[in-house]
């Protein structure tokens, strides 16, 4: 449902409950909430992202796009919002990515805890070559910066059941991090390729990871082209 008094600011996180859509203060459009940011006003008088939707007070929400996030900036879209002077990090857009890359660094070090990850190309290249394997297997991950013939051997592997490039034999594919960030977040040198396995940690880190990608790769749609028709 999408019922409140105010089209851009909600009432605070502990209502509406039954919301699952909201609209962008930018573009206008009416999302499902996991499309969006919701940004608060810290008591310092700063607008910061609320990514868990938790932190109190009045939220205003942005689409899930490092494009969308630096056009409020630079529309002064905040201030308007929230209908008074507040203060905006010029690399408001870059500092939210930070965030969603953190985030979903510390949910793949949860799933590593958990058991939920297998490192290593030949640990790997095993899960993926067994039926039970793959049968567990919830993503594939590679380093963005891993070396290119290793990660078209396992994905030619992940294909035998079928599937693309980004979506093969049934589970995705992630390459959203660097071998450093893997490595902080495995706790482990020289990380280059993962498979995450099936469980509640895993399902966390899948989640994080995708508003991750979605929000870098947002502006590849038409969402730019909207925000910049109805800007003043």
């Amino acid at each position: 449902m999408l019922a409140f008094a105010d089209p851009d600011l909600d009432n605070g996180p502990r209502t509406e409950k039954s919301a699952t859509l909201r609209m962008c203060a930018v573009t206008r459009e009416v999302k499902a909430v996991g499309e969006l940011i919701r940004f608060v006003v810290s008591p310092e008088g700063d607008v910061v992202p609320d990514l868990k939707r938790k932190l109190p007070g009045r939220g205003l929400w942005i689409s899930a796009s490092r494009q969308v996030v630096a056009e409020a900036v630079r529309r002064h879209q905040f201030r308007r919002g929230f209908k008074r002077d507040v203060r905006v990090a010029v690399t408001l857009a870059t500092d939210t990515e930070g965030l969603l890359a953190r985030g979903a660094a510390e949910a793949l070090a949860m799933a590593a805890k958990a058991g939920q990850v297998v490192c290593g190309y030949a640990k790997v290249e095993a899960a993926l070559g067994l039926r039970q394997g793959r049968a567990g297997i919830a993503a594939l991950i590679h380093a963005s910066d891993g070396a290119v013939d290793g990660i078209r051997k396992l994905d030619a592997l992940a294909r035998k059941n079928g599937g693309n490039r980004g979506e093969s034999a049934g589970f995705p594919i992630i390459s959203a991090f660097t071998s450093a960030e893997l490595d902080l977040a495995l706790g482990r040198a020289n990380v280059i390729h993962a498979a995450l396995l099936a469980g509640p940690a895993s399902r966390t880190f899948l989640s994080r990871s995708q508003t991750l990608v979605r929000y870098r790769l947002a502006g590849d749609d038409k969402t730019a082209g909207t925000a910049a028709a109805n800007s003043e």
